[in-house]
C-alpha cells in the first residue's frame, strides 16, 4: 500500500509498510519495557508516528534523514528517562529547548497525571508540538514559545536534548527549580546527551551518567547517555 503526500507541490510515493513495519518493532520495546502502559496510551504511541509524519511535510521539524526512524532516534531516545525514574503525579517539567516535542511528548503520553511546559524560541515548531499534543488528547502538556532564559516558574525536573554543554544549561535554567523534593532522586536536571562528556561534566561532583543502550539495544543508543545533575548542582562557580 502506498500513500502520497504533498510537498512543495512534489508527490512523494512512499511505502507505508516500511514505516508501519518500524513502529510495530519500536511499539513491541516499549510494551516489553513499559508493562503497565494502558491501551490508550498504546494507541497514543501508534497514533504519534503518523502525526509527525504528516505535519513533518508541511513544516520541517524533525530532520528529513531522521524522520524514518522517528520512533527510535526520538520516541524511545525520549522514554530512555522513564527507565531511570517513575515521575509521580502532580510533578511539574519543565522541557528546554523542545523542537518537535522531544522529550516531552513521549514522556507526557507515559505520565498522563505530570505537567508538561514544552518552550522553545521558534514558533513553527511549537505551533507543531501543540497540534499534535492536542490531536493526542495530552491535557498534560503546554507549548508556549518562549527563551527558556525568559520562563518565571519552578519545576520539580528540567528535561533536554543536548541543546548546549552543561555548564551553560545551568544557566539557563537557574532559579527554575521547586525546592520541595517529591521523589526519591532529588529535584534536578536529566539530560539527553552522547559522546565522551569527562570533560564537560568534570565540575559537577554529583552528576550521574546512565548509559541508554543498558535499556535498548539499538547501535543508536551506542554512546548516549542520561545526565541526571541533581540541584544543587554546582560544587564551584561557573563562569
Amino acid at each position: 500500500m502506498n500513500i502520497y503526500v504533498y510537498n512543495k507541490d512534489i508527490f512523494f510515493d512512499k511505502n507505508i509498510d516500511v514505516i508501519l513495519n518500524k513502529l510495530k518493532k519500536v511499539l513491541n520495546i516499549i510494551k516489553s519495557n513499559f508493562p503497565d502502559l494502558t491501551d490508550y496510551q498504546i494507541t497514543q504511541f501508534n497514533d504519534l508516528t503518523m502525526l509527525y509524519e504528516n505535519w513533518n511535510n508541511k513544516i520541517n521539524v524533525i530532520s528529513r534523514k531522521d524522520i524514518s526512524e522517528l520512533n527510535t532516534r526520538h520516541v524511545l531516545h525520549s522514554l530512555s528517562i522513564a527507565k531511570i525514574i517513575n515521575f509521580l503525579p502532580e510533578t511539574k517539567i519543565l522541557d528546554v529547548g523542545t523542537g518537535g516535542g522531544f522529550p516531552g511528548i513521549p514522556l507526557a503520553i507515559m505520565f498522563p497525571e505530570v505537567s508538561f511546559h514544552l518552550t522553545d524560541s521558534i514558533g513553527k515548531k511549537i505551533k507543531v508540538v501543540q497540534a499534535i499534543a492536542n490531536a493526542l488528547g495530552l491535557k498534560n502538556v503546554i507549548a508556549e514559545k518562549i527563551r527558556s532564559e525568559n520562563v518565571n516558574q519552578q519545576y520539580d525536573f528540567i528535561i533536554s536534548r543536548a541543546v548546549t554543554n552543561m555548564s551553560n544549561f545551568v544557566k539557563i535554567v537557574d532559579g527554575k527549580f521547586s525546592f520541595e523534593n517529591k521523589h526519591q532522586m532529588k529535584n534536578g536536571i536529566l539530560y539527553l546527551k552522547g559522546g565522551d562528556l569527562t570533560k564537560e561534566l568534570k565540575d559537577f561532583k554529583h552528576v550521574k551518567s546512565f548509559k541508554i543502550n543498558s535499556y535498548f539495544k539499538d547501535t543508536f543508543f551506542d554512546t548516549k547517555k542520561i545526565v541526571y545533575l541533581p540541584m544543587p548542582y554546582m560544587d564551584k562557580d561557573i563562569h
